[in-house]
């Protein structure tokens, strides 16, 4: 009920008469049924928007580090979180990256849609970067279809480092879902995760026109932190 009346009466209204998003392929949303929504990552908003557009409930995994922050700053950060149906995860490594995995297959194995960035981390430049296989390791053990989504402008309305977002219009586009069930069974094979996770990789620089760079994003952001 709470994130019903977040998203229909509160947060939802407010956000569109402010920033007048606009989305393009909505029907290549399943109307019902478990599903990934696969999206590339510019901004710390694109798990707010992305939710408010999609008429069915989205929970996206995102960083715990974000629901652990202080002062009215983190309260309200975590009050977004909760409120657009945001999961807490650790993205540590290990037995962290199990827990995670579980946490997402529970919410597709409950039917509802799960929002995942497959380059891992906010890309740093605009560009879009290799994906983790973690996604590919989801979908096969769901069996469940993989819809690529993009979203447009959102690291200009809210950068990195910026707190407060600019008014300006930013856009989502989703594309056709892709369907890999001619590799059911084969989850445990790290060359198929792979093939899958570059296969949804190029859906997306396709559908967003992006530059790609097929390294990933945390190892730039590593190198140009080395070099600060």
């Amino acid at each position: 009920m709470f994130y019903w009346l977040m998203k229909y009466v509160v947060i939802g209204p407010i956000s569109k008469a402010i920033f007048r998003p606009w989305i393009v392929g909505r029907r290549n949303v399943p109307i019902e049924g478990g599903a990934i929504l696969a999206s590339n990552h510019l901004s710390f908003i694109d798990s707010i928007f992305l939710p408010l557009m999609i008429d069915r409930r989205v929970s996206f995994l995102a960083k715990s580090d974000y629901f652990t922050g202080k002062g009215l700053k983190g309260w309200a950060t975590r009050f977004f979180l909760n409120a657009s149906g945001q999961l807490p995860i650790d993205r540590s490594g290990g037995k962290a990256s199990e827990a995670s995995l579980n946490t997402g297959l529970q919410v597709l194995g409950r039917g509802d849609l799960l929002g995942i960035y497959p380059e891992g981390t906010r890309s740093p430049d605009g560009k879009l970067y290799r994906g983790r296989t973690g996604i590919a390791r989801m979908a096969l053990e769901a069996h469940v279809p993989v819809v690529p989504v993009v979203m447009v402008d959102t690291d200009t309305m809210m950068p990195i480092g910026r707190r407060v977002p600019r008014v300006i219009r930013i856009g989502i586009v989703i594309g056709e879902p892709l369907d890999f069930s001619r590799f059911e069974g084969m989850e445990g094979d790290r060359y198929i995760l792979r093939s899958v996770t570059d296969e949804i990789m190029v859906a997306l620089q396709r559908l967003g026109e992006q530059e790609y760079d097929d390294v990933y994003a945390s190892t730039v952001k590593e190198r140009a932190k080395a070099k600060s």
